[in-house]
């Protein structure tokens, strides 16, 4: 993408509406603007972020063996008063009225409805077990939305949905369903802590929230440093192996971990490495037992005949807040800090003399190279304002075009994360870049 020719409008001023550093640096970057109250707008850059960690979020389902669905947004009221939750949910949820007087709400969640659509289809426990995913906006009617997209009103959420025949089937989902989770946030660059949590209105008896450490981050979080050791990639445990999973889900829930809510000082005393500092929550796994599917009259042929209630589980991933939550962790005073998994661009190309027959040929081949994969700053600026537009947006990689490198067919390199500059040939820096 030239940049020129985009609309990615940096702003040197930060809103006086941000609070917080992901917020102001989403906006000054030219990621979303505002729409209304909690409600935002994506952008060129900041829609690729969100699709670039929806695909993240997306391929560790799918190698958990969970099942891509895509549900829609707005909801029968009638199946919410099934399940017992309509009128006890609260004003967070957004009712509305059809033109046929039909009550209608903007989902909040989906339990109610993935329960729906799997009691039309299953009738035999041999259609057990099933994990059920999509990738869907949600609305909850905040009464304060703040912080930008880390607490908006419309939020995109990857929300799955498990039914297995028994609790020793749902525990096996739940998981798979952590694990699929520590491997997707360490292939999004951030360190993530399981922690035990309340249930809240989701319900059920077996809860953790996935905390990442954030200087900036909504809670207080003890935790020992073993968690910082545990390796989760498949090599050393498989979603196939009831055995790695046990192994997998001893690893995660022996050691401390706590929010400032659930601290215990007692416990925290005997662990050897403390660990502690700010944590932005960013998913929530649950595990609920019959909460839905029994009101709702979901039943299935058991191995015997008679009919079972099966087993559930929903499982969350704030796909947008984790927008906020990476910027959180990963910024510094000059802008944005992207992990190369999930920046919209993996460089930025800066042409510092535009109009330069030498500068202009080598930024077209190199940008041609690169493949859709970078930003071309082929704006009539000053070169300061391009550093400054390049840290800002946070390029993990900055090919630094100038007419004296040029001249000897070599480009100036510099890594975002760790501001190490180096001059290269052409050849070498695409090599770097990757």
């Amino acid at each position: 993408m030239r940049l020129s020719r985009s609309l990615v409008p940096t702003l040197k001023e930060t809103p006086a509406e941000a609070q917080i550093a992901s917020h102001r640096l989403m906006l000054r970057a030219g990621l979303v603007r505002q729409t209304s109250a909690g409600i935002y707008a994506w952008l060129p850059a900041g829609y690729r972020v969100l699709q670039n960690i929806a695909q993240i979020v997306r391929e560790e389902q799918d190698a958990s063996g969970a099942q891509e669905v895509l549900m829609p947004t707005l909801q029968s009221a009638d199946l919410w008063r099934q399940s017992g939750r309509y009128d006890g949910y609260g004003a967070e949820m957004l009712r509305i009225k059809d033109r046929h007087d039909r009550e209608m709400l903007y989902g909040p969640t989906n339990e109610e409805m993935i329960t729906d659509l799997f009691r039309q289809s299953a009738k035999s426990y041999r259609q057990l077990p099933q994990n059920l995913y999509h990738i869907q906006w949600k609305f909850r009617d905040e009464v304060r939305p703040r912080f930008g997209v880390m607490r908006g009103r419309e939020f995109l959420m990857k929300d799955a949905y498990s039914f297995d025949l028994d609790q020793a089937g749902a525990v096996i989902a739940y998981r798979k369903m952590m694990l699929a989770y520590m491997r997707t946030f360490r292939r999004l660059g951030v360190q993530a802590i399981p922690m035990a949590a309340d249930t809240g209105p989701i319900g059920g008896d077996l809860s953790h929230e996935f905390i990442i450490l954030a200087p900036t981050g909504e809670s207080q979080v003890y935790y020992d440093a073993a968690f910082e050791t545990i390796d989760t990639s498949p090599s050393a445990f498989s979603f196939n192996s009831e055995a790695d999973l046990e192994r997998f889900a001893a690893l995660m829930t022996t050691p401390y971990a706590a929010t400032d809510e659930k601290h215990d000082e007692a416990a925290w005393a005997k662990v050897a490495n403390k660990r502690e500092g700010r944590g932005i929550e960013v998913g929530h796994i649950f595990y609920f037992g019959t909460k839905y599917s029994e009101p709702m009259g979901l039943k299935v042929a058991g191995p015997d005949g008679s009919l079972v209630v099966p087993h559930m589980g929903s499982y969350g991933i704030g796909v947008s807040r984790l927008v906020g939550a990476l910027i959180e962790a990963n910024h510094d005073d000059a802008g944005i800090i992207w992990a190369d998994a999930v920046a919209p661009w993996k460089a930025t190309i800066l042409n510092l003399k535009m109009g330069d027959a030498t500068c202009d040929g080598m930024c077209e081949d190199i940008y041609a190279k690169l493949k859709g994969n970078a930003l071309y700053d082929d704006r009539d600026e000053r070169g300061g304002v391009k550093f400054n537009d390049a840290d800002l947006m946070g390029h993990p990689w900055q090919i630094i075009v100038g007419p004296r490198g040029a001249a000897k067919g070599m480009v100036e390199l510099k890594r975002r994360a760790t501001g190490e500059r180096v001059e290269l040939s052409v050849e070498d820096a695409l090599s770097r870049i990757g």
